[in-house]
């Protein structure tokens, strides 16, 4: 995606990105699965040209003609069905991510609706910080598809505050994750939150390829990042609602935090994050300890408005 922009603004079709986007998924996933995982006799002696699948293999496995597969793969997803779609998923044994994403490409190619403008800043409804700060004892927070942290309560502050520690607004879990030194001391999964970071920001691309925002942080990211160039290089694509977060905070030392996240209703691209902590644990006990942190340290507090709104990004410039 970062990279395909137009240096001339000339009128080309910006199907491409899309068709270039499908190529380059459908060929990393055929590469992830062997005839053997597919079920496919392999003779002996043969010597194979690829990792993965042929594409008359996953033809064969989708029941759909070479010549098809072999046009659909190369982006010429014209009036392509839900049976061939998923006769696809199954051949290269698509996760349910990996197939909203294959789904989100193939819109995406026959649209022919120009690209958009940065969009208006994103905005927290006072409803739901309210959500948030009612929230006491648990760290919570709201997202977007880009990884902004665009609001929290002042636990979720406490215990993100390496990230608030950036002056750039809104903090952003990505730009962390992989520019700041300190990320790979407070994740303690760090190349598992890596993974998952880079996935999900590949999902969110394949919504809109034309989202500046994202546009700009996946460039900023590529330019300063050689190992996010290497994990945006794969195409891989997750959701990520549920788990455990390993963290080591500077202030009370090691958490094991299970997480869940929640759609925000009123903005798709928008959802609410909770930490939570099992009771009578060592992670209780250092949650209750940030707690007390957080109540005494104006830091925090500075580092977001008190209504909740997201404030001005510094890096930006206007259009």
């Amino acid at each position: 995606m970062a990279g395909r922009k137009d240096p001339n603004g000339s009128n080309r079709d910006i199907r491409d990105d899309f068709r270039a986007e499908i190529r380059e998924f459908l060929g990393t996933r055929r590469s992830k699965v062997t005839p053997e995982q597919a079920g496919l006799p392999v003779y002996g002696g043969e010597r194979r040209r690829v990792t993965g699948l042929r594409r008359e293999e996953v033809a064969l496995l989708a029941g759909i003609s070479s010549e098809y597969y072999t046009r659909l793969e190369r982006g010429n997803a014209t009036g392509v069905s839900e049976s061939v779609i998923e006769g696809i998923a199954q051949a290269l044994q698509l996760d349910e991510a990996e197939r909203i994403h294959l789904i989100a490409l193939l819109r995406g190619a026959g649209t022919t609706r120009p690209p958009r403008r940065r969009p208006a800043q994103q905005r927290i409804r006072p409803a739901v910080q309210r959500v948030l700060d009612s929230m006491s004892g648990t760290p919570a927070f709201v997202l977007n598809g880009r990884g902004d942290i665009l609001a929290a309560n002042r636990l979720g502050r406490a215990l993100f505050s390496p990230v608030y520690a950036d002056p750039v607004r809104p903090p952003n879990n990505a730009r962390f994750i992989f520019l700041n030194p300190h990320a790979t001391e407070f994740f303690r999964d760090w190349n598992q939150v890596a993974g998952d970071c880079v996935a999900m920001l590949r999902a969110e691309a394949g919504r809109d390829l034309y989202d500046r925002r994202l546009t700009d942080l996946i460039g900023e990211l590529s330019t300063r990042s050689e190992e996010f160039r290497h994990r945006w290089a794969a195409h891989n694509v997750r959701m990520h609602t549920t788990g455990v977060k390993l963290l080591h905070h500077p202030v009370v030392g090691d958490l094991d935090l299970p997480f869940e996240s929640f759609p925000v209703g009123g903005d798709p691209s928008q959802f609410l994050l909770s930490y939570t902590a099992e009771p009578a644990s060592p992670t209780q006990d250092a949650l209750n300890l940030l707690a007390s942190w957080a109540a005494t340290d104006d830091d925090i507090e500075r580092s977001t408005p008190a209504d909740g709104s997201e404030p001005a990004d510094s890096t930006e410039t206007p259009d």
